[in-house]
């Protein structure tokens, strides 16, 4: 079965078209600037040069539309006719704690992403958007949506629940819910794989760094606590992201600087992280750069990321007892030799040991660490779409 994976932005949309028998990529693409001047879809189909269509898109309709015409198109198009498309995966960013798992689509499933927009005002509008659109253009193909926070709905009580007056957590849903759900899922079934053991017999920290970045305890399979919260905010010092920090800053600097709502969550989201610390750059290759040239805003702020990394690690180990593997993904995780050196620097007393000759690699599924009895380490490429398509094929199936 051929199954579409669709991700939606609130002027992107990204896809993959991927063949379920052999997990072979058929064809991928952006849609960008949709609703605004200059849209344009950049399409790839495997083994044929990208093509790249400039139409107007006034909405994800529209677009989804486009995409749905270059893959079937018969001079850059993979498949012959939508009848060879059997699902569509839709990633949804917040299911809150209606969805514990991926779940086919359906008009009591509508209203729920609908009711959970005020968890996500940002992202899933334009997810719902693409449900919608994908089910008017094909209304007899099974919908399926898998969202980010669903594999963290294991996590206990005493770990998601914030300590303000539990009012607020009955009336809002104020607790941690997590992200990356996704991807820290297939990295704990790639991991389970690739040491040949069932995943219900490991204990594995998984580590998603990227611009947005995670970390994730992971104890007989079931997620248990993350280091993202009530939004992708909390946690780890991101590439424009505070992650976690004293409350009370926000009122003083919203007093200081007279900034509004909307200003103070533009300054958190998008100003601050790596990008605030160093005044550079939010991308860690520019950080890497610019620190081995003596930079030491750079250097500060590099090492304020790992820093805070190191500490989710810690907490982990605590959490959980004992842990199995150390797994590093997301474009930092699998590519940065030099980060995931300097995270594992001083863990050895946790088991932890890196080897740093098999270090040496960038985007490659492998282990990293010494052949002695202690922690795994290893470098696991994530595949969210991969996951998506999984857990859309088994629901269609079953």
């Amino acid at each position: 079965m051929n199954i579409l994976v669709i991700n939606c932005g609130s002027s992107s949309l990204k896809y993959q078209l991927i063949n379920m028998e052999n997990e072979d990529v058929l064809a991928k693409g952006l849609v960008e600037r949709i609703g605004i001047e200059g849209s344009q879809v950049k399409h790839t189909t495997t083994g044929k040069e990208e093509v790249v269509i400039e139409e107007v898109m006034k909405d994800h309709r529209k677009a989804l539309e486009l995409v749905l015409n270059a893959l079937i198109d018969p001079n850059y198009g993979a498949i012959s006719s939508m009848d060879e498309i059997g699902a569509v995966g839709h990633r949804v960013v917040h299911g809150g704690e209606k969805f514990a798992s991926s779940v086919l689509i359906n008009d009591e499933v509508m209203k729920a992403l609908n009711d959970c927009i005020d968890l996500a005002p940002l992202h899933n509008p334009p997810n719902i958007m693409g449900i919608e659109a994908c089910k008017e253009l094909m209304p007899d193909t099974p919908m399926v949506g898998v969202f980010d926070t669903a594999f963290h709905q294991t996590i206990p009580m005493s770990n998601y629940i914030y300590p303000l007056p539990y009012e607020l957590y009955e009336k809002y849903g104020i607790r941690r819910y997590g992200f990356h759900g996704t991807s820290h899922k297939y990295v704990a079934l790639r991991t389970a794989a690739i040491l040949n053991k069932n995943l219900e017999d490991l204990n594995i920290i998984s580590c998603h760094l990227g611009n947005g970045a995670s970390v994730c305890a992971i104890k007989e399979g079931k997620s248990i606590d993350t280091s993202m919260g009530f939004t992708p905010l909390e946690g780890l010092a991101m590439g424009t992201r505070t992650g976690n920090l004293d409350p009370a800053i926000i009122p003083f600097i919203m007093e200081k600087e007279n900034l509004g709502i909307e200003e103070i969550n533009e300054l958190f989201n998008k100003k601050s992280g790596v990008l605030g610390i160093s005044g550079i750059s939010s991308d860690f290759r520019d950080l890497e750069e610019a620190a081995e040239e003596g930079n030491e805003r750079a250097q500060l702020a590099l090492d304020v990321f790992v820093n805070r990394v190191k500490q989710y690690i810690g907490a982990y180990v605590a959490i959980m007892g004992d842990v199995d593997a150390l797994v590093f993904t997301a474009g930092i995780g699998e590519n940065s030799i030099s980060i995931r050196e300097k995270i594992c620097e001083g863990l050895e007393c946790i088991g932890v040991m890196l080897d740093k000759e098999r270090n040496q690699v960038r985007g490659k599924e492998t282990i990293v660490s010494k052949n002695v009895i202690s922690t795994a380490i290893l470098v696991v490429p994530t595949n969210e779409e991969l996951m998506i398509a999984k857990d859309t094929l088994e629901l269609v199936q079953k």
